[in-house]
C-alpha cells in the first residue's frame, strides 16, 4: 500500500534530519514493513517486520537522513503486510523539513 505527498517550495535538498511521522492502524504491527520513497525513487526502510511485535498501531516519527535527495517531489510511504490474517490501513502521515 502507498499514500504520497507532493512537496514543492521547498529549494535544495532534504535535511539529514527529515522527520516523518506515521499514522497506521494495524491489529499486529510487527506484521509491517514501512519504507519511505523519495521523488526519485530511493526507498529509505523506517521500519522492518518482526515476528515478536504483537502490539497494535504504529504512531510514531522515524528521522531519516535524506540530504541526498531534492526536497521537491513526490514522496510516498511504502506499507507492506508480510502476513495475511491482519487488517490494517494507513491513516496519516508527514514529512516535515
Amino acid at each position: 500500500m502507498f499514500s504520497d505527498i507532493a512537496v514543492t517550495g521547498v529549494a535544495g535538498n532534504a535535511p539529514a534530519t527529515l522527520k516523518v511521522g506515521v499514522d497506521i492502524k494495524h491489529t499486529w504491527r510487527g506484521d509491517l514493513t514501512v519504507d519511505l520513497v523519495a521523488p526519485d525513487g530511493t526507498a529509505y526502510r523506517l521500519k522492518n517486520s518482526s515476528g515478536s511485535d504483537s502490539a497494535d498501531n504504529i504512531i510514531t516519527t522515524y528521522t531519516v537522513n535524506a540530504s541526498s535527495e531534492l526536497a521537491n517531489g513526490t514522496w510516498r510511504l511504502k506499507v507492506q503486510d508480510v502476513a495475511a490474517a491482519d487488517t490494517g490501513k494507513i491513516d496519516s502521515w508527514k514529512v516535515t523539513f
